[in-house]
């Protein structure tokens, strides 16, 4: 039984708990934490480390009234406890269940929807000139990690704060450097000397005393740069005591507090992030300021789990593991691979045999799989952090001098670099490959990860060729087909695992727009049906082939390959034979595949009917499993079925091939 926790149902309840058992309520919130997301996994290192930062932020401030705006948002798990969600947070990420990222139609108490990094500085400022604007008092507190600042949109934020509103509290939770004592002792004290209201009144009452004075705008100008010298020069000294040199990692600058202040924002910290009285008195510092703020808060990733601490990376995202060791379970002997492992281990496979090959990621290296490059290849691998745009036009420059970079995004991240996708690389014709993880649902995750649109972004752009593998075996071929090719090369993939299809000793080099046949019509006077399923679909293409032809049709199936040329040839072939087509497709509707054949044949005057699955013009939701989803939206077998059956029922025409018999 937990104490308190059982007595929280909205965020007043946590005002009035005292110290002692807000610090108490922090070890039953991470018990939960751990327990309850053991049987359906999720975000659970992140959370795990803002547990008293959370805490802190309920204890000082007014939910809705005041927002909190979180960079992210997968660490978003307590403050929904702690909002009115705690009886429902079990069924996080789960179908019907609750949101595993902020979400505003979940809850009033979730101001801004996220699950891309990098928005949530600009979200909060836009909200904090809304309501200067508007003069009101609320309070915008932007709750980003360190993470953030790779990402050019945080500083495009940062670059206008200082300048649009004199009312803005940033949070920089930063979960991956850690202070030694001697350090800590001495930024307390600077933090103590900062927040001390009596300070804070004298050094404002010596500013309104010295502007009064000759020059004394001058004067204070000097008095703030010498200022902000000896707290910078305090800051490199603590991290080159805990042998972090400012940007040797990739990170330098971030806790340097004149990176901050001199775009206009007072810098406090850093601070321990896991003690509760610090960063209550320094939130409640923050309220009073009247000029932009950014608190350096550091947190331990994982924080009250063994297993979470020793290996961050895994339990930042996971599936279901035992609460008690942390372990996961095995796979089942014969599992086939997960389609990312098999890309990682192909560009390996393809940097081995081509010194020419790179490969680059978006700080995703075990989500798409670019960790066994890092491993055998590590001069050939590069992590550019969470930065999409420059991911993809740094791929551009490595291209015009002559090597082949591989790019793995996630479909949906590829999104935000859709300008350098058609500036800096497609409008060049530049031969630089991009792998597409996640192309299609990723259902835990919902709408902000499905990646269900690419087909339709990309197909529009004049010089690349798009890809879409019905297995594994064929991936492998893709990226091995991608390397000879002299234009943009788009291979789109889904999440999960792969078909079970054995990969070729040596990879097959395929003809660029080839459609593969599967099975061709048998002939005779049935009904004709052609199924051409993109991608995973063809094996839900092959299925619906079985079962129509248990209902007495003639069925022909092609794997399509390609998206962008299409095969003209095969598609108007098996489409002028076809007395209806079946299109099949893990991406939306509209602009997708399906849409791509209606244009083809009504560009060749083929009058043969279309039918498409795939998702309709709408987000779609989060659920348990893709199944599901699949289910629900019809994107089966069995509806393809239905579809057909209810054509030839509807039609009052013969089937073509009976009239023309």
């Amino acid at each position: 039984m937990s104490r308190y926790l059982d007595m929280v149902d909205a965020p007043e309840d946590v005002k009035k708990l005292t110290l002692p058992q807000l610090q108490e309520l922090a070890g039953e919130i991470r018990n939960e934490l751990i327990e309850g997301l053991a049987k359906g996994g999720g975000h659970l290192g992140p959370n795990l480390g803002v547990v008293e930062l959370t805490i802190a932020l309920h204890k000082v401030f007014n939910t809705p009234k005041d927002k909190f705006v979180w960079d992210v948002s997968h660490q978003v798990y307590v403050h929904k406890i702690l909002t009115g969600r705690k009886s429902r947070f079990r069924t996080i990420r789960q179908t019907d269940g609750l949101n595993g990222f902020a979400l505003r139609t979940e809850s009033e108490h979730d101001c801004f929807g996220a699950g891309h990094a990098g928005t949530a500085l600009s979200a909060a400022l836009g909200m904090a000139v809304a309501r200067d604007l508007k003069g009101t008092d609320e309070q915008v507190v932007c709750i980003f990690g360190d993470a953030a600042l790779t990402n050019g949109v945080s500083f495009e934020a940062l670059n206008n704060i200082g300048h649009s509103t004199r009312r803005f509290i940033g949070i920089l939770n930063d979960n991956e450097w850690s202070i030694a004592k001697n350090v800590g002792a001495i930024s307390g004290y600077l933090n103590k000397l900062i927040t001390n209201p009596r300070y804070n009144s004298l050094a404002r009452d010596f500013e309104n005393f010295i502007r009064k004075l000759p020059k004394g705008d001058v004067a204070l100008k000097l008095a703030h740069k010498a200022e902000e010298g000896f707290k910078g020069a305090l800051s490199v000294g603590m991290h080159q005591k805990n042998e972090v040199a400012m940007g040797a990692d990739g990170r330098g600058g971030f806790g340097n507090p004149v990176l901050f202040e001199e775009m206009g924002m007072r810098y406090l910290g850093p601070i321990d992030g896991h003690n509760l009285p610090l960063l209550i008195s320094t939130l409640e510092f923050a309220k009073q300021c009247d000029h932009p703020i950014v608190i350096h808060v550091l947190t331990q990733k994982g924080k009250g789990f063994e297993a979470a601490l020793k290996q961050p990376e895994k339990f930042h995202g996971l599936g279901p593991y035992n609460a008690q060791t942390g372990e996961t379970p095995a796979s089942k002997p014969g599992t086939p691979p997960m389609y990312q492992d098999v890309m990682g281990q192909t560009l390996v496979r393809l940097c081995q045999k081509n010194p020419n090959v790179v490969g680059i990621t978006a700080a995703m290296p075990t989500g798409t799989g670019l960790k066994h490059l890092e491993k055998a290849m590590p001069n050939r691998y590069f992590d550019v952090g969470i930065a999409e745009e420059h991911a993809v036009i740094f791929a551009a420059g490595m291209a015009t001098m002559g090597y082949r970079p591989v790019v793995a995004i996630y479909s949906t991240f590829l999104q935000r670099a859709y300008d350098c996708i058609h500036h800096d690389v497609c409008l060049q014709d530049l031969p630089v490959t991009f792998c597409m993880d996640r192309a299609g649902l990723s259902a835990n995750d919902g709408p902000t990860h499905h990646g269900l649109f690419d087909i339709a972004y990309l197909r529009c752009l004049p010089n690349l060729i798009a890809m879409a593998p019905a297995n594994e075996d064929e991936l492998a071929d893709m990226m091995f087909t991608a390397a000879r090719c002299q234009h943009p090369v788009f291979i789109r993939y889904p999440r999960g695992n792969a078909e079970g299809v054995p990969i070729k000793p040596e990879p097959q080099i395929l003809e660029i727009g080839k459609a593969r046949v599967v099975q061709s019509f048998s002939g005779g006077s049935k009904k004709k049906v052609a199924l051409f399923g993109l991608g995973p679909m063809n094996t839900i293409a092959q299925k619906a082939a079985r079962l129509l032809a248990e209902e007495g049709f003639d069925v022909a199936v092609v794997n399509p390959r390609f998206t962008k040329p299409l095969d003209e040839a095969t598609h108007a072939t098996i489409g002028r034979e076809a007395d209806l087509v079946i299109t099949l497709e893990d991406h939306v509707l509209m602009g997708g595949y399906g849409s791509a054949v209606l244009e083809l044949f009504n560009k060749l005057n083929i009058s043969t009917p279309v039918s498409r699955i795939g998702w309709p013009d709408q987000f779609i939701e989060h659920a348990t499993t893709q199944d599901e989803l699949r289910r629900k939206y019809g994107l089966t077998a069995e509806n393809a079925v239905a579809m057909a059956q209810a054509r030839f029922q509807q039609s009052s025409v013969a089937p073509r091939s009976m009239a023309l018999a």
